[in-house]
């Protein structure tokens, strides 16, 4: 069975985090449920329609990658406890992109849906917009998705989506359409939309090779190979790329290639499958992981109480991208990152340092000082995600320091020794 985008969304809101919601807010637990039952699809509804209407899937697949790391229990938790004013905030702005002035009538239509107070509502809107864009942006890193396959992705969850929405809650009306069914109409054609351009244009190019032809220009049929040549690159590089980030990324721990300072690439192995699957964590979040990955690995670890932490307990990241001979993290990466953060969290009393290794190629010092700058980013990354700060207990470059293999070894043995790594210190 497929990815199920409504259900994987709804599932963050968990029976604690009801509870805590009503509390908080002062409504029953079963008017805070009702809310949330039609705020996720009506979250996703807006997406569909405003991915539609505005065309633009890029920008859109943006927004909801920047919104993964908040795709959790905790961050939504944090959110109506009011000690996030940002994340507030952000659920507003994401509204407002989604639906415009029509917020405040999808808010009050739905505070009347489900019997509790348009503040309530409100806030319950904020706080769930994020974690179920979020939802989408944890999907789209994870498959790297580009625009194209963004749009085909949402096309593909229109129906369960739209189906959710329940009959006390016009949105039809609302975004002007004569109903909901009409969304959607337009996102199978993006995904091929422009395929079908570059199809188009050569189509033209060959009817006018064909016309001139006639007159003797046979010089034009190398114009056409060159032309088809740059087309077919072109959209091989926009389209099957993905994303900018993939077009520098050589730098690449997923297959243990942490590249030396000269940015020096190990070719990527694609003969190994990996299979995906779904990590629980002891406060209900759950995240999308591989088997044998590290966060497979740590949860492991960490719920197992016969095995003790200490500094010669490390796991390997299998999942991390830095540009070229840099220290900038991927987007792509920071749903690993994100993912260990949410780790971080669930489990409040493990401490955690990061470090930074590389092979016996280029020069030490260099190799050592990108090392170092690169677990730096990846403890800053865990920072930006709200991690508890006495929970990191900093980040170490030891370049090729612990490097066992030669530095003329064959790159087969040598990518062992290139990756970024996390020692539990505490449990």
């Amino acid at each position: 069975m497929g990815f199920d985008l409504l259900e994987s969304a709804k599932n963050l809101f968990s029976g604690n985090l009801i509870s805590q919601a009503a509390s908080k807010l002062g409504e029953s637990e079963e008017g805070i449920q009702k809310a949330i039952s039609a705020i996720v699809p009506t979250v996703l509804t807006g997406l569909l329609h405003k991915t539609e209407s505005s065309g633009d899937a890029g920008g859109l697949l943006n927004m909801v990658k920047g919104a993964a790391a908040e795709a959790s229990p905790s961050s939504i938790g944090t959110a109506l406890q009011g000690g996030a004013g940002s994340l507030l905030t952000k659920g507003a702005g994401f509204l407002k992109t989604l639906f415009g002035d029509k917020a405040a009538g999808i808010t009050s239509m739905i505070s009347s849906y489900a019997g509790i107070k348009e503040s309530s509502a409100e806030t319950l809107m904020q706080s769930a917009a994020p974690a179920t864009l979020g939802t989408v942006g944890q999907y789209a890193i994870q498959n790297n998705l580009n625009a194209g396959g963004f749009a085909s992705f949402l096309h593909s969850q229109k129906d369960k989506i739209v189906g959710a929405i329940p009959g006390g809650v016009n949105l039809a009306g609302l975004l002007g359409l004569g109903g909901l069914g009409e969304i959607g109409s337009k996102l199978s054609g993006m995904a091929s939309s422009l395929g079908h351009t570059m199809s188009s244009a050569a189509s033209s190019t060959v009817n006018t090779v064909k016309q001139a032809g006639g007159s003797g220009g046979k010089w034009i049929w190398s114009l056409l190979l060159i032309l088809v040549a740059i087309i077919l690159l072109w959209y091989l590089m926009r389209g099957c790329g993905g994303n900018k980030g993939r077009e520098t990324v050589v730098d690449s721990v997923t297959t243990n290639q942490l590249a030396d300072s000269a940015g020096t690439a190990a070719p990527m192995n694609t003969e190994t499958v990996r299979e995906s699957i779904q990590v629980t964590l002891p406060d209900g979040t759950v995240l999308n992981a591989f088997k044998g990955g590290i966060e497979d690995q740590l949860v492991t670890f960490l719920k197992d109480n016969s095995k003790a932490a200490g500094k010669d307990v490390w796991f390997d990241f299998d999942n991390l991208n830095f540009k070229t001979g840099s220290a900038e993290l991927t987007e792509e990466s920071m749903q690993q990152v994100s993912n260990i953060a949410a780790i971080l969290k669930a489990f409040p009393k493990t401490k955690i340092k990061i470090g930074g290794y590389t092979d016996k190629t280029g020069d030490a010092a260099a190799n050592k000082k990108l090392s170092q700058e690169r677990a730096d980013a990846v403890v800053t990354g865990l920072k930006k995600l709200s991690v508890d700060p006495n929970q990191l207990e900093g980040a170490e470059g030891y370049g090729s320091e612990f490097a066992k293999a030669a530095a003329n070894a064959p790159d087969a043995e040598r990518k062992k020794d290139r990756h970024i790594s996390i020692s539990v210190r505490e449990k």
